[in-house]
């Protein structure tokens, strides 16, 4: 790992952290806002069943699939110059969104959300290690800025829920406008230009980047509501044939879209998967978790989004915490200590029933402990491997890879949780057939039919989706604990932040050009 040391970061500096706060703060609630707003928006759009999916997908959809190209050409125009031209983008697309007569329309603009939500991802990013050249206070600025996308996304249910309870469903995008107002007007004075000196984006490259990740992403997607059939066998073919395509091209262009000899950094590459990992765990346990606050002890959804608070303090004080811990401690051990303690909170949820309340915040809590831990040092780590001019481009791919993290891990650990209350559950008998498929199939489907059911039938609903949830935290703890050892063994040689590592080789990189205009 390359210590950037500079000079200490001014009050500019701070106040361009929080102006990129608001943005990223944005982009974590659009991810999970619209769970309490379908079905108002249903009610006055009639969307098919089909249709809804797609309103739910589409933006996370097209962020993973436009990050990679997104981060490399923020790279090539400028950082600012990009993240204005995206806030631009996803203000008045918010407004398209608001306002959209059917369905069709709402996904469409959804679907441009996202792209312009992954043109603001990496540049916040990379943003801020312009702005932070001190690795210490770079790192904390990073933990600041993984706390607000984290907090964005707990927040947006009950965010959601308050405005389309005071508004309509369209308040919910509108909510974008003013953050895009602030960010445009604030940008310039708070914000320094950098750009590479590079030329154009390979545009067969940027195909091959898109024909990989929707694809796959799509089939994590249809694998979560379908189960893996042979449509995602085939997305999975398709991008993979597109991603060794991809890969064999890259070391044959003067200017690659994305740097393979990156992953020549065991730095790089370990904290990439020990992100993936974390946050597949993660992802698989905040969806199932967020269902057992509502649908097992019956919670409202304001009273759910309060139960929330503890992990997201939880998630603070990892992410703000770590990187003042890892100036004394190697990162790596800090990471590697971290995702150990978190194999705690795996072990309450899978020892929990369906009157655990507490202890399946407590879980969750030291889940998000660990995902705060992991965000903040090792996108530090991914950040910080890579050189001046590249860093959007690792930025893109520490995005891309925690958002194929959380939507496999929804899809994994939420099928698996599927199978065993499927496999668990036992129809009363004398329904009719479309409410014993309800039943049989899921628990909100059987909360749906619950008028119709007899006396103790949804309690043993609930019952089967603990037992689901139970065993998808022994798999998903399994998978952090070995994470937490791939991590110890991977980068505990990692010098603690602001000491050089000796046995770091130089990486040589082309100059970029740092402006303020």
């Amino acid at each position: 790992m390359r210590a950037r040391q500079g000079a200490p970061a001014g009050r500019r500096a701070w106040g361009g952290l929080a102006l990129l706060a608001l943005p990223t703060m944005l982009l974590g609630l659009d991810v999970t806002a619209l769970y309490l707003v379908v079905p108002s928006l249903a009610a006055d759009l009639g969307p098919t069943a089909t249709e809804t999916l797609w309103i739910m997908d589409a933006y996370g959809f097209f962020i993973a699939g436009f990050l990679i190209t997104m981060g490399t050409l923020g790279d090539r125009v400028g950082r600012r110059r990009l993240l204005m031209i995206g806030m631009t983008a996803f203000g008045a697309v918010s407004v398209l969104a608001a306002f959209a007569p059917d369905a069709r329309w709402l996904i469409v603009a959804r679907a441009l959300l996202g792209v312009a939500g992954a043109t603001l991802m990496p540049s916040t990013l990379s943003l801020i290690s312009t702005l932070f050249t001190d690795v210490r206070q770079r790192a904390l600025a990073i933990g600041v800025w993984a706390t607000m996308f984290a907090l964005g996304m707990a927040a947006g249910p009950v965010v959601g829920g308050v405005l389309v309870s005071a508004f309509w469903w369209g308040a919910v995008f509108l909510a974008a406008v003013p953050v895009a107002v602030l960010v445009l007007a604030g940008a310039p004075a708070l914000l320094p230009e950098f750009r590479a000196r590079a030329g154009r984006p390979d545009l067969p490259s940027v195909a091959l980047s898109l024909t990989t990740m929707l694809p796959i992403v799509y089939a994590i997607k249809h694998a979560a509501g379908d189960g893996f059939d042979a449509e995602a066998a085939f997305a999975v073919l398709a991008g993979a044939a597109s991603a060794v395509a991809f890969v064999r091209r890259q070391p044959r262009l003067g200017e690659p879209l994305l740097d393979m000899t990156l992953f020549r950094s065991r730095a790089f590459s370990a904290a990439l998967a020990v992100l993936l990992v974390g946050l597949v765990g993660f992802g698989g346990v905040m969806f199932l978790v967020t269902q057992y606050l509502q649908l097992v002890t019956d919670l409202a959804p304001a009273t759910a989004g309060l139960w929330m608070g503890p992990p997201a303090l939880a998630m603070l004080i990892g992410a703000v915490g770590a990187p003042l811990v890892a100036r004394r401690r190697s990162p790596g051990v800090v990471m590697a200590v971290t995702l150990a303690l978190s194999v705690c909170g795996y072990a309450l949820l899978a020892l929990a029933g369906t009157d655990s309340t507490g202890s399946v915040v407590a879980g969750f809590a030291f889940a998000y402990l660990g995902l705060g831990v992991i965000a903040a040092l090792g996108t530090d780590v991914v950040v910080g491997a890579a050189p001046a001019e590249k860093s959007g481009s690792a930025a893109a791919l520490s995005e891309t890879v925690q958002e194929l993290g959380i939507a496999a891990g929804v899809a994994v650990l939420g099928s698996l949780a599927t199978a065993v209350y499927r496999r668990t559950v036992q129809t009363p008998s004398g329904l009719s057939p479309s409410a014993a498929t309800s039943y049989g199939d899921s628990l909100s489907g059987a909360v749906s039919v619950a008028g119709r059911l007899p006396a103790g039938a949804l309690d043993h609903a609930r019952a089967a989706f603990t037992s689901g949830l139970n065993v998808a935290a022994v798999a998903a703890g399994a998978a952090i604990a070995a994470a937490a050892s791939a991590c110890f063994l991977a980068l505990r040689h990692l010098p603690p932040l602001g000491e050089t590592d000796p046995e770091a080789e130089p990486i040589s990189s082309a100059r970029g050009s740092d402006d303020d205009g």
